[in-house]
C-alpha cells in the first residue's frame, strides 16, 4: 500500500489547552481518525501553545549579556534574552542568528517563533519527549490501537534554501534504522549509515503541514512503514554529541583562506 499524508486543519488557539483532547476533537471535525500502526505528526509551535509556552516580548527586561549578544549578532534584545534563557549552549552565529543547542536540539536562536504569534515568541515545548508518550499512550488506552506520535519543527539546513521538517521528539516508533553491516548496491558493507526514520517522516508531513497560514498543525502518515514499538524512546537516541558532529567540527576547524 502507497505511503498517504492526511493534513487535519485546526482553529487557531489563543491560550493554553488540553492537547489530546483538542487533537481528538480535531479528528471528528475533519472527519479523519488514527489507525493501528499511523503515525501522528504535531507541530511544536501547537505543542507550545498547549503548554503555554509563549513568552510577550514586553515583559522580557534585557541582561547586560543579551546586549552584547544582540549588537554582536543583530538581532533584537528581548530575542536575544530569551534565546540566553532557552540554550544550553550558544555556538555562535551571523547577522540575525544565534547558533544555539537545548536538550541535544540545534537550532538558530533556540528554535524561538516569531511568525503567526502577535508580538510574542513562541518557545521550544516542554519535556517534548515525555508529552508525545503520553499522547501515544492515551490513544492505546481509549482506542487500543498501536501509533507513533512525532513532534516537528522546521529547520535550515546546512547550505541549502528554504527548511525541511526535523522531528524534535518521538514516541512508539523506532526513531533511527541502523544500516550499518548492510551492503550497497555494489556490495560493499555501509560503516557509518544510520536512517533517521523519525526526520524523513516528519518532513514527509510537514510539507502538507505548510509553513504560513494553512492552520494545519497535525498530519496522519499512514503505511509508512516505520516499525512501531511500545517502549518508550530516549532522546539521546536521536543526537550525537558536538564533538562528532561533522558540522560543528568542521566549522571549528575552518579556515576562510
Amino acid at each position: 500500500m502507497a505511503l498517504e499524508v492526511l493534513s487535519i486543519k485546526a482553529t487557531r488557539m489563543q491560550d493554553k489547552f488540553d492537547l489530546y483532547n483538542e487533537i481528538r476533537e480535531l479528528g471528528k471535525k475533519n472527519n479523519v481518525s488514527l489507525e493501528n500502526g499511523d503515525i501522528l505528526v504535531i507541530s511544536s509551535k501547537y505543542v507550545s501553545n498547549s503548554q503555554g509556552r509563549v513568552l510577550d516580548q514586553n515583559s522580557i527586561k534585557s541582561s547586560e549579556k543579551a546586549k552584547k549578544i544582540s549588537k554582536k549578532f543583530s538581532i533584537n534584545d528581548k530575542l536575544s534574552e530569551a534565546v540566553i534563557r532557552e540554550s544550553d549552549v550558544v555556538f555562535g552565529g551571523v547577522s540575525g542568528f544565534v547558533i544555539t543547542s537545548s536538550d541535544n536540539i540545534m537550532a538558530p536562536n533556540a528554535g524561538i517563533d516569531k511568525s503567526n504569534s502577535q508580538n510574542k515568541f513562541i518557545l521550544y515545548p516542554t519535556d517534548p519527549y515525555l508529552l508525545a508518550e503520553q499522547i501515544r499512550r492515551k490513544f492505546f488506552l481509549d482506542d487500543r490501537i498501536h501509533v507513533g506520535i512525532i513532534i516537528v519543527d522546521s529547520r535550515l539546513m546546512p547550505a541549502r534554501i528554504g527548511t525541511v521538517g526535523v522531528a524534535i521528539a518521538c514516541s512508539g516508533i523506532e526513531p533511527v534504522l541502523d544500516r550499518r553491516a548492510t551492503k550497497d548496491l555494489d556490495g560493499n558493507p555501509l560503516k557509518v549509515t544510520f536512517q533517521a526514520i523519525a526526520d524523513n517522516l516528519a518532513s514527509i508531513a510537514n510539507h502538507k503541514m505548510g509553513e504560513g497560514d494553512e492552520t494545519l498543525p497535525l498530519a496522519i502518515i499512514r503505511n509508512s512503514g516505520a516499525k512501531i514499538t511500545d517502549r518508550m524512546i530516549n532522546p539521546k537516541e536521536m543526537a550525537i554529541s558536538y564533538d562528532e558532529c561533522v558540522y560543528v567540527r568542521g566549522l571549528k576547524n575552518w579556515d576562510s583562506t
